[in-house]
């Protein structure tokens, strides 16, 4: 009996939306990271980009836990020599509320050209609308 291997064109990819109003951060960005590498899928390939489109809303209304909100920093660094800038997550939220999901979501990817296109299916937005009806979204609960 032969082994079924599955080939970049048999992956079918489907979009999904995740309410991320009320949610804890981590709980949020590990769904949508497993869903990305299609690791829900029966056919996962580690070598194959087999995973789904992912939509996150309202991700200005996610939660922090414990004191992360004052504690936890965000650092950037613009290349130059003394370019490291460093904020914390509740300025970073008043700024740019989608950066948070996106970071966490973007640490539990694989750090190579896979990863990359993985991350490039991922949408997210501050506010509850989306421009992507159009695919036809499924919603997904976060599990408490």
């Amino acid at each position: 009996m032969r082994t079924f291997v599955p080939s970049a064109k048999s992956a079918d990819s489907r979009w999904h939306v995740i309410d991320a109003n009320g949610q804890v951060l981590g709980r949020v960005a590990t769904l949508a990271a497993k869903m990305l590498q299609g690791k829900h899928k029966v056919t996962y390939t580690p070598y194959i980009d087999m995973g789904d489109h992912i939509v996150i809303i309202n991700a200005g209304q996610v939660t922090l836990t414990g004191r992360k909100e004052e504690q936890k920093i965000y650092r950037r660094h613009s290349g130059y020599e003394g370019g490291l800038r460093e904020e914390r997550a509740a300025v970073v939220r008043k700024r740019q509320p989608i950066r948070l999901v996106e970071e966490a979501v973007r640490g539990m990817l694989p750090k190579t050209k896979m990863g990359d296109a993985m991350y490039r299916k991922l949408k997210v937005y501050a506010g509850d609308s989306h421009p992507h009806a159009a695919q036809q979204p499924t919603s997904l609960e976060v599990a408490q």
